[in-house]
């Protein structure tokens, strides 16, 4: 039977969001209803808010989610209620051309749920990346359910979801960062900061974080940045060439998504280097570079679509190194927060305050008893 449970819209561009009465379908064929333990506020979710994605209003809001699989389709196999899953936005179709060439972390055919959620009075929402999680429960395609180990925390787990996948797997899998190369990381947000932890943990020996603000800095060290470059203070590039001996990092991973960033990566990086950009530009930024410099310096330019990752491959590998202790997930949860507190986290977000804030939905708001690193540092901000 059909059910009504509590979820966040965007009713219109710029508006406030609201928490309205949402009816969520039972599951059918190919679908899973999934219980919401926790969701991350994504800056994806502020995009769609404002727009900058499409205008298809309503939108239910939340997609960083970590749940238990309530209900699935009577064709679904491999998922079964009561599994403990990362929602994902990219259910692969095992049958597009990437698929068949056996790459199908670029499936140009993904699927979502069939079935549409609606409002009260039948009106159909469009779910931020097909999942739409900050909601009690939420209908999906089953093959966006993860199933991880149940020992992670849900308000740490979620965040593979989207922001911290992106970081990491644009390190470890754009990037194919390997033992002993030098990287540099521009924009130390969220996905910046994820991205200094998969540099890390693949085992780079020199890993430079560069931002403007002193506190996204301070946190990028602990998470593994052996150096800190302030772009306030000078050249970022001339700063990453006297790290790295004169000549450039080996791969730079652009986490803002600017031209003037992205230069700044292709410049910084040695001959025959990686650039990742995996910050997202919006449509009306352009870029201009001499040909010869494109020629002459060699390498690659890669872009990092949700960090390149298979989600059954990678959501496991990194909740068991999670569990083990090598991946610092808990450090990007800077609050737990209510359903209720989404425009205040959204402000706290655009300010550069947080890295990920988390709605936690299976019963009272808890404390996690994380502090935020970010509050602790005066200084300006920058929303990269």
């Amino acid at each position: 039977m059909p059910q009504q449970v509590q979820g966040v819209i965007a009713r219109s561009k710029g508006a406030p969001v609201e928490l309205v009465t949402v009816n969520v379908p039972d599951a059918g064929p190919g679908e899973a209803v999934v219980r919401i333990l926790a969701c991350g506020v994504c800056h994806t979710d502020l995009h769609y808010r404002e727009g900058g994605i499409g205008d298809d209003y309503p939108y239910l809001l939340g997609h960083e989610a970590a749940g238990i699989v309530e209900q699935v389709g009577d064709d679904v196999r491999d998922l079964a209620p009561g599994d403990y899953v990362i929602l994902n936005w990219r259910a692969v179709c095992g049958t597009c051309r990437a698929c068949r060439r056996g790459r199908p972390w670029y499936c140009f055919n993904t699927f979502n749920a069939t079935q549409k959620m609606t409002l009260e009075d039948g009106t159909e929402l469009s779910p931020a990346l097909g999942i739409g999680a900050f909601m009690d429960k939420t209908l999906v395609a089953a093959g966006q359910c993860t199933k991880v180990d149940e020992r992670a925390r849900p308000a740490a787990a979620g965040l593979l979801g989207c922001g911290v996948m992106a970081g990491l797997g644009a390190a470890i899998n754009t990037g194919n960062v390997g033992r002993g190369d030098s990287v540099a990381v521009i924009g130390c947000g969220g996905v910046g900061s994820a991205a200094i932890a998969g540099a890390r943990l693949a085992g780079a020996s020199k890993i430079i974080a560069v931002d403007v603000d002193e506190r996204k800095l301070a946190v990028a060290r602990e998470l593994g940045a052996t150096d800190a470059i302030n772009a306030r203070e000078g050249d970022p590039v001339a700063q990453i060439q006297a790290l790295t001996g004169g000549f450039g990092a080996d791969v730079v991973i652009d986490a803002v998504g600017r031209p003037e960033t992205w230069l700044q990566a292709f410049y910084g990086r040695d001959l025959a280097g990686t650039v990742v950009l995996v910050g997202v530009p919006t449509p009306e930024m352009t870029l201009e570079l001499p040909l010869l410099d494109v020629f002459g310096r060699g390498g690659s330019l890669k872009s990092s679509w949700y960090g390149d990752c298979l989600p059954d491959r990678d959501f496991p590998m990194l909740i068991d190194l999670y569990l083990q202790g090598r991946l610092p997930l808990d450090a990007f949860v800077t609050e737990e927060i209510g359903i209720g507190d989404i425009e205040a986290a959204f402000d706290k977000m655009h300010a550069g305050d947080v890295l990920r804030s988390v709605v936690i939905l299976d019963g009272p708001d808890s404390d996690s008893g994380s502090t935020n690193p970010l509050e602790a540092h005066e200084g300006e901000q920058v929303s990269a």
